[in-house]
């Protein structure tokens, strides 16, 4: 679906029957309220339309989806949030209520917002929704020590990862994991993509090997390397293998201009996978918007464990990363924990 929102739209006619439903698919241009309301057909007059998301007003790959509401008869529009695009954002509301269609808002709208909350992040930050998502042990370590390659999860969080990787564009980790657990970062989900889904390292020491998964591939899957690596013999070879090397002053340590490059893109999500440093930099720069851990029912243990979250981290615990509106899922025998920090 990305980059455009998620949105479905049901018509009950004036006698309380669902006459109608629609939901929009990228591809398929025809928004969801129409779809319904042609399904609606005469029925649709006098009715509810339930929309997810606010209707919009301008002339884009389609005629507005206002005129298609008002010239269908319906007369009373329930919808929870506005759009946050700036072509839209109110003015849908201000259309319907000025052709005489009573608007009703904010029901269910935290439901609705997380729905979008990709869409709603990439134009109200400007940016990518960054959502960080670690597997480690009850004790906070990711793998055992000298950071040898270590599977924690079981199969079913194996499988609820593989729903995350669907739900993003990108996937990004650190020069040091594409080094220890040479991943293939793909999306195994087995459900179909609009659009594959783009790898992403931050590697200044260019760690990565050309041996590995990720170069191997970088034909058949879009990878993108971000380093200030003077390295040229090495930045060569690995644009010979079909990866994207993005240099820069920073290179990946500038997760700001990171993001800004992915937006550029028109990546509307990331997926942020580790290691350590990379996941401590993101949450010390306030820029995750999601996080979930996945905790395997083990206890690693030792001084030299890698933990799940490196950076500088907090000082005092009003600088830790708090967050809120915390959900909990058994997966098999791990436990997901997901939530939403309060400050990003």
């Amino acid at each position: 679906m990305s980059p455009n929102p998620l949105v479905g739209c049901v018509i009950v006619s004036a006698e309380g029957e669902i006459v109608g439903d629609g939901t929009y698919t990228y591809d398929g241009v025809t928004h969801a309220e129409v779809i319904a309301l042609e399904q609606a057909g005469n029925k649709a007059k006098g009715g509810t339309a339930y929309v997810s998301l606010e209707p919009h007003s301008h002339h884009g790959k389609t005629s507005p989806c206002t005129e298609a509401l008002i010239n269908a008869g319906i007369k009373r529009v329930v919808c929870p949030i506005e759009d946050p695009n700036p072509l839209v954002s109110g003015k849908g509301f201000e259309r319907l209520r000025s052709a005489g269609i009573e608007v009703v808002t904010g029901i269910l709208a935290d439901e609705a917002s997380k729905l979008n909350e990709k869409f709603i992040c990439w134009h109200q930050k400007q940016r990518p929704f960054v959502h960080l998502k670690l597997a480690m042990s009850l004790d906070g370590r990711i793998s055992l020590n000298d950071s040898v390659s270590t599977a924690l999860s079981g199969d079913a969080a194996l499988e609820r990862v593989q729903e995350f990787r669907h739900e993003h564009d990108a996937i990004l980790i650190g020069g040091n994991t594409a080094f220890v657990d040479n991943p293939s970062l793909t999306d195994r989900s087995g459900k179909p993509r609009r659009r594959p889904l783009v790898r992403v390292i931050l590697d200044n020491r260019l760690n990565i090997p050309v041996a590995s998964s990720l170069v191997t591939t970088a034909v058949e899957t879009p990878t993108v390397v971000f380093t200030n690596s003077r390295d040229n013999d090495k930045i060569d070879e690995l644009r010979r293998h079909g990866v994207e090397v993005v240099e820069s002053e920073m290179g990946g340590r500038d997760l700001s201009g990171v993001l800004e490059e992915l937006k550029r893109r028109d990546l509307q999500s990331v997926l942020v996978e580790g290691g350590t440093e990379v996941a401590g930099s993101f949450c010390d720069a306030r820029l995750v918007d999601k996080v979930t851990f996945i905790a395997a029912p083990l206890i690693i243990g030792g001084r030299e464990a890698p933990n799940a979250i490196g950076g500088a981290g907090a000082s005092d615990l009003s600088d830790a990363l708090r967050l809120t509106d915390i959900t909990t899922t058994k997966l098999g025998d791990d436990i997901e924990i997901t939530g939403y920090p309060t400050d990003s």
